[in-house]
């Protein structure tokens, strides 16, 4: 089973399309949704490994192996005719070991001792085939943002996890923060794709540091900015534009995100 909305794009699951395929109690939601956010982070949101919760750990991590050779390396190596299948798993691999950082292409090619515009080709290739989501940094005539860089995050967890060959539990990893962040940008990203949503995601940088960790900025020009946190901690609020704030943590984020 795929999902698909109306302009064909086939996403993993979101946790929106989970609640309504279930109707959770509203007594356990809060319980149920926090046990979905760790399963997603760690396994992801593929129809069929969701669907085999009942079968052992082995059997999903099988079964993402199985998708990341089959379709995410081999179908779409076959179809753009693309040269060296290894230099495509070592480009998705180092990217998935800097979620959450901004991925500098010509530092990436000089690691992996490639050609920039090679790398930058097969990167634009995993994002149209909805395995990468791009974040450009927001730029504002108000105060100067950093940085042509952007951060790249993936649709799926599941394919993240594989691609480092780690599946413990969030809380011995210390990546945690990383793979929470891109949980959040891939649900809202599946939100706005799913439900055709006229808006567009950035990140927000200053030249001192500080960062909001998405940007939603809708056609109209309003802008929603979001701090994601794994505990109850406030971000800061340093957009220069009008605008809503609000950070989402792992008790919130199915409200925030179901809206």
């Amino acid at each position: 089973m795929t999902v698909c909305n109306l302009s064909l794009n086939c996403l993993p699951l979101s946790v929106s399309e989970i609640n309504k395929d279930l109707q959770i109690e509203e007594y356990s939601k809060s319980s149920f949704f926090e046990k979905l956010a760790n399963q997603l982070q760690i396994f992801g949101a593929y129809p069929e490994v969701y669907s085999s919760n009942l079968k052992s750990e082995s059997v999903k991590i099988a079964l993402l192996q199985t998708i990341l050779d089959a379709y995410v390396l081999k179908d779409i190596i076959d179809i753009y005719n693309l040269k060296n299948e290894k230099l495509a798993k070592d480009i998705l691999t180092k990217i998935a070991l800097q979620i959450g950082s901004e991925v500098s292409i010509r530092e990436l090619a000089n690691s992996l001792g490639a050609n920039a515009i090679t790398v930058s080709n097969y990167i634009e290739i995993f994002i149209k085939n909805y395995i990468l989501i791009p974040l450009i940094s927001f730029k504002t005539n108000v105060r100067k943002a950093v940085s042509e860089n952007r951060k790249l995050y993936f649709y799926d967890l599941g394919i993240r996890n594989i691609l480092v060959k780690d599946f413990r539990e969030l809380e011995f990893r210390p990546d945690k923060g990383g793979v929470f962040e891109n949980f959040i940008i891939s649900e809202f990203e599946k939100k706005r794709r799913n439900n055709q949503i006229k808006q567009t995601m950035y990140f927000y940088r200053e030249y001192g540091g500080q960062e909001v960790d998405l940007i939603l900025e809708s056609y109209k020009k309003e802008y929603d900015c979001i701090e994601i946190k794994v505990n109850k901690e406030v971000g800061n609020d340093i957009f220069p534009l009008p605008h809503t704030f609000k950070t989402i943590n792992t008790k919130n984020y199915f409200d925030e995100i179901d809206r």
